[in-house]
Order: C-alpha cells, then structure tokens, then sequence
C-alpha cells in the first residue's frame, strides 16, 4: 500500500477489516492507522467512523470486547494521567507545556508487531498520539496553557509501567547589562581553592573564595520573587576580579532556574538590585529573552574598550609612549597566559588591537586608552606575560611594564542587544 493518495475505498475498508479481524482494538489505535485521513478528526473519530463503515458496507463489526492488544487501553487513562500531571505543578506559573511519555516495554512491542503486520503508510505513532491526548486534557483541566514543541515553560514525563509523573519546570532568562562599580568582586560565584567549595575553616565554611560576586548580587532579589533556589549569570566576557566594569555594563542573561512564577516585575527587581549591591553592582535594561540568548552572548566576539593605569620600570618620555602605542595597533599573538593557563588549554591566539592612546601622569606612569577585539587579554598586551603576548607595550618600549589599575568601559557586541 501507497498510503491515502493510492489507497482506494476498497483497500482502505478492506485493511480496517483485517486489522478489526487481528482482536480487540480501540478506536485510538484503529484510527492511528490512518492518521492522515479525515483531516480534522481525531484518531478515535477516525477509528469510529472506519468501525461503522465496515458494517455499512462490508458486514458484521468485527469483535469489540476485551482490551487493546496494543495499547492495554491506555487512553482510556488519559484523563488520569492528566489529572496527575495537574497536581505535580500545583503553585507554579506556567503559559506552556509539553508531554513526553515512556511506554511499556510489551506496549512498544505490540506497536511495532502492528506497524509491521499492516503497514498503511499513514500510521501516527502511539507515543505522539497519547502526548496530544494528555496535552489536550491538561489545557482543560488547568484552564489555560498552550503546547509548546520548542521552549515550553513545563516539560512532562510519564512512565506508564513505573506509574511516575516527573515534571522539569524550564529556566526562565532575563538579559541586561551589568556595571560592577568597585574591585575584587568576581562575576560568578568563586568556589573556595581549598575545599572545593565543600566548607572548610579556610572559607569560614561558605564553600566560597570570596564572599560576593557580581551573580550573587543580581540574583539575590530574583530568587524569592521567582520562587526558585538558583540561579546562573552568563555573560558576554568576564572582567578580572580587579577589574572595575564602567561605561554601559557589559550584557549578561540570568538564567533561573525552575522559577514557580514567572510573571515577574523586571523594573521593580532591577530597582531591588540596585539598591541592593548600592555602590557595588547596577543593572538596567532587563527584559526576558529565549534561552538561545544564552548561546548569542557566550560566543559572539565584538569590540570592547579598556583605560588602564599603567607603571614603567624606567622613565618614558610621552613621544615615546605615543610611538610604542601606534606601533601596536594591528593583530597580537598571544598565548593562553600564564595566570590562566591551569583553566584554560594552551593555545596562541590571534586578536586584533584596534586603537590605542597614552597619556603620560608622570615620568613612570600613564594612563591609556585601548580597544580591542574581545579576547584579547590587555594585561599582557601591556606586560608581554615573558614574551607569550607579541608585540606588547613592553616589547616595543623596551621597559618592564604592569598594570596599577584596569577598567573596561565599553562591550560592543555585533549584533544589537538580545
């Protein structure tokens, strides 16, 4: 058989009857066997409407009594099913949803002895039907809610033989742009090097390297007004801890996890935060995105501008600060440096300086402006890490340079915000 476009009447009534003749069927099974046809119907209207055309026009129905030999009369549970999913997410907001379903392992062998015993080519398979079926009843029950294939806020999973109902609440993303207005604050959580972040004397049993951190500040509002127990902040590049984070903050999404509301006032949190971390952290331009933020601020490379307070080993004159800085612009190679190498793999990396200015505070001392590609590191542009950053300023002064103070004032990335 071809499926609907080359199955005449004949041949359509004549398999339902073969298949009616096999042993008890329910009309969701029967009708899943010829899911394309009758657009509109339900597969249980389709398998009714093919029961009474075998009799109209070909005899007797076949057989009705006892249970489905493929499905066990599963959708006769639906409702149940439902009604359980129901109460697993009492309390917690939710506009969307999706069903998954693991199936006995005889159910799964009945479906394929079946698929193969009469193979209509229009079959719908028994797990895709009963996911809508439960979908359907759910929406009812709960009285609103859509299905959602891609980004539901509730993912369900029922085992039909361990007669569980686990439900994954979906994290929910809010994007912005952070300023961390003093050092030594980390942008995440820092676990403490000696426990692991386990508790030790060490950490004054915090688990923690230091006692903040830029995440922790911002999601310390978000938490108990979302109902949820963490949260993640991912960013578009980190500062170093002794960094300051100036200009228009750098964009960042807050990941909560399994939020049990999610109707929440995002200018009212933002007002809460910065209140909150008041001289340490702000936040504005909050909105919720999609989780594919995620990934847009993790991987794109825009263009970020530093100031940086620098000190020389030896005097240098301001036309030769001004020399050393143009002679700069233009790619850098520089290999993963040393404060980084035991986190990060042992490569050498091309990024481009884009500009750069100096202005001497004394004969040991300046003050520069540099912009960049993201990645490149400035503190070793500056110092030449023992030679794994060329060229650096280092290098082309021929002086031992370091950095006093940095500050990144500006992230561009290439794409508008979120």
């Amino acid at each position: 058989m071809t499926g609907v476009e080359g199955m005449g009447t004949g041949d359509l009534l004549g398999t339902a009857r073969g298949i009616l003749a096999a042993g008890p069927i329910c009309d969701h099974c029967l009708g899943r066997a010829f899911a394309r046809l009758g657009h509109g119907l339900s597969n249980a209207q389709r398998g009714r409407a093919l029961r009474v055309a075998t009799v109209m026009l070909g005899g007797d129905v076949p057989r009705e009594s006892g249970r489905c030999w493929i499905c066990d009369e599963l959708f006769d549970r639906v409702e149940t099913w439902a009604q359980r999913a129901l109460r697993a997410v009492e309390g917690i907001e939710f506009d969307s949803y999706l069903f998954g379903v693991r199936l006995p392992v005889r159910v799964r062998q009945m479906e394929r002895f079946f698929d193969e015993r009469f193979p209509t080519g229009q079959a719908e398979p028994l797990k895709h039907a009963f996911n809508r079926e439960t979908g359907k009843v759910f929406e009812r029950l709960a009285g609103h809610g859509t299905v959602d294939l891609t980004h539901p806020h509730l993912k369900f999973l029922l085992d039909i033989e361990a007669g569980t109902v686990d439900c994954h609440v979906l994290s929910l993303f809010v994007y912005g742009r952070y300023r961390k207005l003093v050092r030594g604050i980390p942008q995440t959580r820092w676990p403490c090097g000696r426990c692991g972040g386990r508790g030790c004397a060490a950490c004054g049993f915090t688990g923690k390297q230091y006692p903040e951190s830029v995440e922790e500040l911002i999601a310390a509002p978000f938490l108990p007004a979302a109902g949820s127990a963490q949260a993640h902040l991912h960013g578009a590049g980190r500062e170093d801890i002794d960094a300051r984070m100036l200009g228009p903050g750098r964009p960042f999404v807050l990941e909560v996890e399994a939020p049990r509301i999610r109707r929440l006032n995002l200018q009212e949190l933002g007002a809460a935060v910065n209140a909150g971390a008041a001289g340490k952290v702000e936040v504005d331009g909050l909105r919720f995105v999609p989780r594919e933020t995620v990934a847009w601020i993790k991987e794109a490379r825009g263009e970020k501008a530093y100031r940086a307070r620098v000190a020389f080993e030896a005097e240098v004159a301001p036309s030769d600060l001004s020399e050393a800085l143009a002679g700069l612009v233009g790619p850098i190679a520089q290999r993963t440096p040393v404060r980084v190498s035991h986190r990060r793999a042992d490569l050498v990396r091309e990024r481009r300086l884009l500009e750069a200015h100096g202005a001497s505070l004394g004969p040991c001392e300046a003050r520069l402006e540099l912009r960049g590609e993201g990645g490149l590191y400035i503190k070793e542009l500056i110092s030449g890490d023992g030679g794994r950053t060329r060229p650096s300023l280092a290098e082309r002064l021929g002086v031992g340079c370091r950095v006093l103070e940095l500050d990144v004032v500006d992230v561009r990335l290439p794409e508008s915000d979120a």
